[in-house]
């Protein structure tokens, strides 16, 4: 409604509200819907005519799409190995974590240490052994009934064997020692090292493979020892001129003793 005396002109409606010829949106008029496409901000870049919208899900490029540096890369299984004559890796790669004997810093172990663990595994199972066996020869005995034959002067002695006492002692020192003797094999087969052999830090293996030498090879060198003994023990003192400190024993079987 205008007025014909108004001294005022009309004034135009301010930024954003609606002419003054179109009624304003009343109460309860249905807003935008969830999710609806916002106007790009002023200045924004348009995207170019027909560029490719990214799918859902599809993976961005970043900084982990790279390996980080420096991750070692390992060779697939069954790999092909490296040709003969390959250049050799550079000073300060990393070695592998096993290398048969005869690698890098393999060292032959001396033949006092062998000596000093030999007397360990002795002194473990050997003195209680022998201590049985003294007490069954003292205490565990019968005593010792002797006769005259008259007019013969013949001598007939009886007793003098174990009794009860002794027979259990003997046995007894019999299962220590034969135990004893299948639990270091069993030790040295598996792990390379007995008791005494892990004292002094040394350590049985297979000479080609590196690798302990099985619990049924460690018995057998063990048996093959009565041949380092034949020749006035020579076959013992062989490790201190030999190259690779070998008994005949470990030259037969292929074993020899390193550090470790």
């Amino acid at each position: 409604m205008t007025y014909p005396n108004n001294p005022y002109p009309q004034q135009q409606p301010g930024y954003g509200y609606p002419p003054a010829d179109q009624p304003a949106p009343g109460y309860g008029a249905p807003q935008p819907g969830y999710g609806a496409p916002q106007q790009p901000a002023y200045g924004a870049p348009q995207p170019g005519y027909g560029a490719p919208q990214p799918t859902y899900g599809a993976p961005q490029p970043g900084y982990d799409a790279q390996s980080p540096y420096g991750t070692p890369q390992q060779p697939a299984y069954g790999a092909p190995q490296p040709a003969y004559g390959a250049a050799q890796p550079t000073y300060g790669a990393p070695q592998p974590s096993y290398a048969p004997f005869g690698g890098y810093g393999a060292q032959y172990a001396s033949w006092g240490a062998r000596v000093g663990a030999t007397l360990i595994d002795g002194l473990i199972f050997g003195v209680p052994s022998g201590i049985l066996q003294l007490i069954a020869d003292t205490a565990g005995t019968s005593k010792v009934h002797c006769t005259v034959s008259p007019g013969s002067y013949y001598t007939s002695c009886t007793g003098g064997g174990y009794n009860a006492f002794g027979w259990i002692l003997w046995l007894l020192g019999l299962v220590i020692s034969l135990g004893g003797f299948l639990y270091l094999r069993y030790l040295e087969g598996t792990t390379g090292q007995t008791i005494g052999k892990k004292v002094v830090g040394i350590r049985l293996i297979r000479e080609s493979t590196g690798q302990p030498v099985g619990f049924g090879l460690a018995i057998g060198r063990s048996l093959l020892h009565f041949i380092d003994a034949l020749p006035c023990y020579i076959g013992f003192l062989w490790p201190l001129w030999d190259d690779k400190k070998q008994t005949f024993a470990d030259k037969i079987v292929s074993t020899t003793v390193v550090k470790g």
